[in-house]
């Protein structure tokens, strides 16, 4: 038996609520009546597609998401969703590589909205050396499992403890965020990993609480990262709207000296 098609009234409902906002704030947030905003949710009321994608920017909905909100409420999709071969993203897919190349001798990767590798640089081939399960870093790679699964990267993380707590908070965030349920499967799966029994090695810099460093053991000594995030700016493909590039800088003159010597025609 077939579920039956959930409403415009339901999506908004349910993005409402996930942003934790009751009708009269979100109807001070989106600059509308909150008896509006209750016909809308209630279907007594439909919006214009310009409403609706105000209410929708304004309630922060991931692009994935507007595409059944619009077909909900009559319209047709505005976001395409392709594939980053497509020749129509080939601009996009050449700024991706450039700053991936430009980061080098640093490390930098570029991942989708489910944590997969979809492009790295020259820099992060090295610091995988050593990751005992092979097939973390083949086929279709999910740089999360890869960095705490036991037999991937987590053994040689000095401050695994730490790091592991700041990319499962990332993940809640971004769960919090999309609702994705591939998500939500993946932090479970991440949080039942067991945090190796390992010694801690200090890092050399206090970072006073303004950012979480990596301290990777690698063969030329124990190396000290900070990371970014880098998105597009102003997205309307889908694709694009759920890239995001995280580049590794050195957090002390040690990491980056050991970089250059593995990058040195960088």
């Amino acid at each position: 038996m077939m579920s039956p098609a959930r409403s415009l009234g339901d999506y908004l409902r349910e993005w409402r609520q996930r942003r934790r906002l009751s009708q009269l704030e979100f109807a001070l947030e989106a600059d509308v009546s909150q008896r509006h905003l209750s016909f809308i949710e209630s279907g007594r009321s439909l919006p214009s597609r310009e409403m609706l994608m105000h209410l929708a920017e304004r309630l922060g909905i991931p692009l994935r998401e507007r595409n059944p909100m619009l077909l909900a409420a009559g319209f047709a999709p505005v976001f395409p969703e392709r594939k980053l071969d497509d020749p129509a993203l080939a601009p996009a897919r050449r700024a991706i590589d450039m700053i991936l190349k430009g980061h080098e001798p640093f490390p930098a990767l570029a991942v989708d909205r489910h944590w997969t590798l979809v492009a790295a640089n020259a820099a992060v081939a090295p610091l995988l050396a050593g990751v005992v399960d092979t097939s973390l870093t083949e086929g279709s790679i999910n740089v999360l499992r890869l960095s705490l699964h036991p037999q991937g990267l987590a053994p040689r993380i000095a401050n695994l403890a730490e790091w592991r707590a700041h990319l499962l908070e990332r993940l809640r965030q971004q769960i919090s965020a999309t609702g994705d349920p591939v998500l939500t499967r993946l932090l479970e799966e991440l949080s039942a990993y067991p945090a190796p029994a390992m010694h801690k090695t200090a890092p050399e810099q206090d970072f006073a609480g303004i950012a979480v460093p990596l301290e990777l053991i690698t063969e030329a000594g124990q190396l000290s990262f900070l990371s970014t995030t880098t998105v597009f700016g102003t997205p309307v493909d889908v694709t694009l709207s759920e890239l995001a590039i995280e580049s590794f800088f050195p957090a002390n003159p040690q990491t980056a000296e050991a970089l250059r010597a593995m990058l040195p025609d960088a």
